[in-house]
């Protein structure tokens, strides 16, 4: 066993999140979770995942978006976190350029329902160049669909319910080889269980006392799945923890 100590300070933070190698994916596409927690597990303080999230949290939170060709999420998390098209810096647009990435990652919002506000920023204010996608399965109301459909690029991933292999296999045939996914909780136990979370990056933030609710949610019946730790920092009382799958790690060796 080893001490964990606070070592020199990094100049920027979302270096040794750059500095990953993620052109050799398992499946069809690499895929990140990006969460955070708080010290007694829960995932959210009164259904927001935000007021969970510490300065520093708040700050790579933003900036990983960097590395992603698409940034997935969960319906009710979209919801609940009001979100909007994604923005970066220009200098974060420009080393994308570099790596002959889009300037912009669109949101790829995950639902099955399609309970969703079709008005709101997240669809109505997303540029055409990184349109929303909305991924859903052939059950959807109709109604909500065509609504979906005027609004978003939709993805159909499944019968009754989203697949998390077939919801990816669109996403890179779309050409998205990096996503980017921010929860919620149950759609990241989704692709835990069908094997497809191959980095996870969690922050731990310094509270407690938040909702029963955990990073990851599984699905019944599923199996566990066991990650390598990569790299750890701290900033302030929080502390970052990158994993990667074993079964990823073991594919490199």
């Amino acid at each position: 066993m080893e001490p964990l100590e606070r070592g020199a300070p990094i100049p920027d933070p979302l270096t040794p999140y750059l500095d990953v190698d993620r052109t050799q994916p398992r499946h069809e596409c690499w895929v990140t979770g990006h969460m955070v927690a708080g010290l007694d597990g829960t995932a959210a303080i009164h259904g927001r995942v935000g007021a969970l999230s510490t300065e520093p949290d708040q700050d790579l939170f933003r900036r990983m978006r960097q590395i992603a060709d698409v940034v997935m999420v969960g319906a009710q998390t979209v919801r609940s976190e009001g979100y909007a098209p994604m923005r970066l810096s220009e200098s974060a647009r420009a080393q994308r350029r570099t790596r002959g990435q889009s300037e912009m990652p669109p949101v790829a919002v995950v639902s099955r329902s399609l309970d969703l506000d079709w008005s709101s920023q997240v669809f109505a204010a997303a540029p055409e160049h990184a349109r929303t996608i909305v991924i859903t399965c052939a059950g959807a109301d109709p109604n909500r669909l065509a609504a979906a459909e005027e609004a978003a690029t939709v993805i159909i991933a499944g019968d009754d319910r989203v697949e998390p292999a077939k919801a990816l296999q669109a996403l890179a045939g779309l050409g998205h080889q990096v996503v980017l996914c921010e929860g919620g909780p149950r759609w990241l136990g989704e692709l835990v269980a069908a094997d497809r979370l191959d980095e996870l990056c969690l922050s731990i933030s310094p509270m407690m006392g938040g909702d029963p609710l955990s990073v990851s949610v599984a699905p019944p019946g599923a199996d566990i799945a066991q990650f390598s730790l990569k790299s750890t920092m701290i900033a302030d009382d929080t502390l970052f923890l990158r994993y990667e799958s074993k079964t990823a790690d073991e594919g490199r060796s």
